[in-house]
């Protein structure tokens, strides 16, 4: 069995942490994050809580979704929905001594609404199909835009919370003018349809989501989702999450030579010390001892 170990983090949360980390600004909600290191390949992946803008401007930055593999270059940007989780692979390229240098705009759909009402949009009819990533070029306009942030992710502490939301109008009033229909993503929200509560568990249950994310997710309201989700399980959505995480690792330390320690982050725990002792409470035994004696059974059954 081939299993991808991962430890999914938080976005933008847990980004804030990353040492390639160079500067970034908040407002009410809002982040801007940028970023530069050399390297010649970075694996991971993020759970996004809010719909991120990524821009480029040195290097290659890939990202997967659903199957799907989505390649951002120098000076192209990317727009992914929230809710997603996204698995990612960045380098920098050879001639530029493999250098990554990017952006990461994190949108709230509260600054989206403020910003319709503000520069009086007038939408395109709805579109068909919900694309949660596109990818657009950049142009000179935009550059020059992003290139006008620098001075402020450089001394964050002098930029009062006001101009942080000015500056984040200005882009999407670049984005509006470059492409309406882009926009109208943006703002085109996955609760047009709901969607089998069901698959969003079995998609979701190993990614660090809430109960908001979840029921977004379905197309429901918070409370119509935990109202049917009782109704069909007769548990809550948590409870269902950590048993149904449980016994996927039972699965695994049984069919798999992964560590306990990978186990519990493939399964979406983040503490091991948390994962061993709800592991033992349910089961009766350690996932260690767990494997030991059921590995043991096993053989002994074969003998």
């Amino acid at each position: 069995m081939s299993i991808k170990v991962r430890k999914t983090i938080k976005a933008p949360q847990e980004m804030e942490k990353a040492p390639d980390k160079k500067g970034s600004l908040h407002q009410n909600g809002l982040t801007v994050i940028t970023f530069c290191l050399h390297t010649q390949g970075k694996k991971g992946a993020f759970f996004l809580k809010d719909h991120l803008l990524l821009f480029v401007k040195s290097g290659i930055y890939t990202v997967r979704f659903n199957e799907r593999e989505y390649t951002v270059r120098s000076n192209e940007m990317i727009f992914i929905h929230k809710s997603t989780l996204i698995e990612y692979d960045k380098s920098g390229e050879h001639d530029s001594d493999y250098t990554l240098d990017y952006m990461m705009f994190f949108l709230n759909e509260q600054l989206l609404e403020e910003f319709v009402q503000f520069a009086d949009v007038e939408l395109i009819s709805p579109v068909d199909d919900f694309i949660p990533v596109s990818i657009m070029p950049v142009n000179e306009l935009t550059q020059s835009y992003f290139e006008s942030l620098q001075p402020y992710l450089e001394k964050p502490e002098n930029v009062s919370d006001g101009l942080v939301k000015v500056k984040m109008m200005e882009l999407l009033f670049h984005l509006a003018d470059s492409n309406e229909r882009f926009l109208y993503q943006m703002l085109y929200s996955n609760n047009n349809k709901n969607h089998s509560i069901g698959r969003i568990m079995e998609e979701n249950f190993t990614n660090p989501v809430s109960l908001h994310d979840l029921a977004y997710m379905s197309g429901r309201s918070l409370s119509t989702f935990k109202r049917e989700f009782q109704a069909t399980y007769h548990t809550s959505p948590l409870k269902w999450i950590r048993n149904r995480r449980l016994d996927e690792a039972k699965k695994l330390l049984l069919e798999t030579t992964l560590s306990v320690t990978d186990i519990c982050y493939t399964i979406g725990f983040e503490n091991i010390a948390h994962f061993s002792k709800v592991f033992k409470l349910q089961f009766g035994l350690s996932p260690s001892e767990y494997r030991k004696r059921f590995t043991q059974n096993e053989l002994n059954g074969q003998a």
